[in-house]
């Protein structure tokens, strides 16, 4: 999963990208909201941590603007412990959640989690596709019990798979949400990865959609 952090705050900004670095996400930063609502525009993120006092251009506006432009990327915003008026603006204008500051990091990552879970229409904590189990806040999968030893490539790959089930995701979108805008990015490497993966698992549950991409369901869903 891919993370857009956009506050001024440089030390902030560091604390909760490395947190996310940590939880095993791929993160992206922005120092301002001009800057944010570029990347915003232009790049696939599965969530995204906005404050609303930002330089050149406020939260407030940089969501708005996604929204008018149709982008319905979740938006976790980070406002004042002391203005409510401040937190009704952001969910008026069409943030998803907030935190107020000073914050717990788990708080922040448990939003995340969260977002990005009832996003994918997944309300439990755990995503269970046939014996496989992705328990999203321990960053850990197991099949029939039994934990998985994955590297963290091969995690992010199971976790958009398992987050989008019945879907079928093209190489170019695994690609986009398991690099950081930095990478250089090759979607041969996703065969690779998908390889390692499904002997990992053992199971057959990863099917490749000729030309298409991959989709990830239960046997008894198969088709």
């Amino acid at each position: 999963m891919r993370i857009l952090v956009v506050e001024d705050d440089v030390n902030l900004n560091r604390q909760l990208a490395d947190a996310l670095k940590e939880a095993g996400y791929v993160v992206d930063q922005a120092f301002d909201g001009e800057e944010g609502h570029y990347l915003g525009d232009t790049e696939p993120y599965d969530a995204v941590i906005l404050d609303i006092g930002l330089p050149v251009m406020d939260g407030i506006t940089v969501v708005e603007k996604w929204r008018a432009e149709g982008k319905g990327i979740p938006v976790l915003m980070l406002t004042a412990r002391d203005r409510w008026s401040d937190k009704v603006a952001g969910i008026d204008a069409g943030a998803d959640d907030y935190v107020a500051k000073p914050f717990h990091v788990e708080e922040v990552l448990a939003r995340v989690r969260a977002l990005i879970r009832r996003a994918a229409g997944h309300s439990s904590s755990e995503i269970v596709c046939g014996p496989v189990r992705l328990d999203t806040k321990a960053s850990k999968a197991s099949v029939d019990g039994v934990t998985l030893k994955l590297t963290s490539h091969e995690f992010r790959l199971l976790s958009y798979l398992m987050h989008h089930m019945g879907q079928v995701v093209s190489r170019t979108e695994l690609v986009e949400h398991m690099y950081d805008q930095d990478f250089d990015r090759d979607s041969n490497t996703i065969e690779v990865f998908v390889g390692r993966l499904r002997k990992k698992l053992g199971v057959d549950l990863i099917e490749t959609v000729r030309g298409l991409g991959y989709r990830m369901q239960a046997p008894t869903d198969a088709r």
